[in-house]
């Protein structure tokens, strides 16, 4: 199964020698489920020819404001609901997440509580997941029949389902505490509040739940391939 890493921003140059971009946090973060990967850097208005270019889509996370007035927002948009239209199974992280919530009539904003940075736990239903966050936005209004699947209390939207094939999640599945740290000394430090990177740093090396996000983004492109190869198949 091929899927399209649709790319919103980049990684401070120090991490991306270190880490490698956000695709390749990515790719690792999947490692395992037999993808492909082929990424379009959409951030720089490289999209693909077609939603049918893969049998799914992951949006990134990236340093933008989606009510933030760049070139590539709107085609975005545009590609989120015609991707969902077509039952394509998308995924949105971070970024990722707050774009298809406002392609879809949301409302995303400039959170007046501040900051989420490093571990935070995130009510999926009957389990507690613990994952790596780095935002200040966030969805504030979800669109009209979106599913709500986690939340904690700093942030009441924290994963929102579409339909069948709309899967997304505000924390950063992808980010280890390394990548964390990285982040707090490149793009944290007189930024983020000093004290909420204190909490951060004291936290890492704790348990991460990456993995069971991986497993639900994974069984998410695969329960919805089939669709995805047909759909591609009858406009071929």
């Amino acid at each position: 199964m091929k899927i399209g890493i649709l790319q919103t921003g980049q990684a401070p140059e120090p991490l991306r020698e270190q880490t490698g971009d956000y695709p390749g946090l990515f790719e690792r973060l999947l490692a395992g489920h037999g993808f492909d990967f082929v990424t379009w850097h959409v951030e720089a208005m490289e999209f693909p020819a077609s939603i049918h270019d893969a049998d799914g889509w992951l949006i990134t996370g990236s340093r933008h404001g989606v009510y933030e007035d760049h070139p590539f927002i709107a085609p975005l948009e545009q590609f989120v609901r015609d991707a969902l239209a077509a039952e394509l199974p998308v995924v949105g992280i971070c970024f990722g997440h707050q774009i298809m919530a406002q392609a879809l009539g949301g409302k995303v904003e400039k959170f007046a509580g501040g900051w989420a940075v490093g571990a935070q736990g995130y009510e999926f239903g009957d389990a507690t997941l613990t994952l790596n966050a780095w935002h200040q936005d966030q969805v504030t209004e979800p669109p009209a029949g979106a599913k709500l699947l986690a939340s904690n209390d700093f942030c009441a939207y924290a994963a929102l389902g579409y339909g069948e094939t709309g899967f997304s999640v505000q924390p950063h599945p992808e980010f280890d505490d390394s990548f964390i740290m990285g982040l707090i000394e490149t793009r944290g430090r007189g930024l983020v509040p000093a004290p909420l990177l204190q909490q951060a740093e004291a936290q890492m090396g704790g348990r991460r739940d990456a993995g069971a996000i991986a497993a639900r983004i994974a069984a998410h492109f695969k329960a919805h391939e089939a669709a995805g190869t047909r759909a591609g198949s009858e406009v071929s």
